[in-house]
């Protein structure tokens, strides 16, 4: 087995590295579950949907220049805001670069997700916060009287069963790719604070941006969506995860959002060869740390027995 975690190769600078770890242990990917990137587990199986849209042709999503208009209006009447303020984006990242690159300077305050540095030209402690909500990756929600320039709401409905907090003269930023468990499809949007800032984002933002079956596939998803049922779902599956690592004398915490807080030495490594990968935070400067994304419920204790078998070899 020390063989095995002699070949991990070590944690990116985000997550989502299960098919990067499959390789290099000569794994079917296939088989990794991959809990350093925190998806919905509760979502619709997305790939079937697809495969039924595909099948159809009805939207011609592959053979013709994606329009996101229609699709824009659907998910802007969901949330509950102007059609003209919203954006689509090719993923949260898309929508984070595309911000960044109209405001330009912003606070960041540490540990904090790294895209917002990597795309604003400056980083200044005066201008206007830079803040995921709930915090990525510590997943703890904003305080109600808590400000902001520009509010990344990614796991907010996970966390709280509601599109938004609502926060109508800041930017907010969305990833539909967490909410729906669909990170290679790239959704996303921004909701801007006013229509001329909403147009100037349009304006920076590459044509055809969106593809075409990401555009196709939101009305069917959010069909599916179920905000309220998945934050108490969420919650209910982190408490039961919080409870058996615990019970195996693992020093975990809950948070707000889809995953939890592991204080472990070396867990990453350690745990890849039994087919589990999880999100050392040592590149947000927490070493020791790893935030670990909620299993579906089905992959519950295949979660539990991986960790059982770490803890065994401690």
């Amino acid at each position: 087995m020390s063989e095995r975690h002699d070949r991990v190769p070590g944690p990116g600078a985000h997550g989502g590295d299960g098919a990067a770890v499959a390789a290099a242990l000569a794994i079917d990917p296939r088989v990794i579950l991959d809990l350093s990137a925190s998806m919905n587990p509760l979502a619709a199986d997305v790939t079937a949907l697809a495969a039924t849209l595909l099948a159809r042709q009805a939207h011609g999503a592959l053979t013709r220049y994606p329009d996101p208009r229609g699709a824009a209006a659907c998910l802007a009447d969901a949330i509950g805001v102007d059609p003209d303020r919203l954006v689509l984006t090719n993923g949260g990242s898309e929508a984070i670069a595309l911000v960044a690159a109209e405001v330009r300077t912003g606070a960041v305050i540490e540990p904090e997700f790294s895209l917002y540095r990597r795309h604003l030209a400056a980083v200044d402690d005066r201008a206007p916060r830079w803040r995921s909500n709930p915090s990525n990756p510590l997943g703890e929600l904003a305080a109600p009287d808590d400000t902001a320039g520009v509010w990344d709401e990614a796991f907010f409905a996970l966390a709280t069963g509601r599109w938004t907090r609502g926060d109508d003269g800041a930017w907010r930023l969305g990833s539909l790719t967490k909410l729906w468990s669909c990170p290679g499809l790239r959704l996303g949007y921004v909701i801007a604070p006013d229509l001329h800032s909403a147009e100037r984002i349009r304006a920076r933002q590459p044509q055809w941006s969106v593809n075409g079956l990401a555009l196709a596939l939101l009305p069917e998803l959010l069909a599916r969506t179920d905000l309220a049922a998945w934050a108490t779902g969420i919650a209910r599956l982190r408490d039961e995860l919080l409870v058996a690592l615990v019970g195996l004398g693992i020093d975990a915490a809950p948070t707000s959002a889809n995953w939890l807080l592991v204080r472990q030495p070396d867990l990453r490594r350690r745990l890849a060869p039994f087919g589990v990968v999880v999100r050392d935070c040592a590149s947000f400067g927490l070493d020791g740390l790893h935030r670990v994304a909620l299993p579906p419920p089905a992959q519950l204790d295949r979660v539990c027995d991986a960790f059982a078998a770490v803890m065994a070899r401690t």
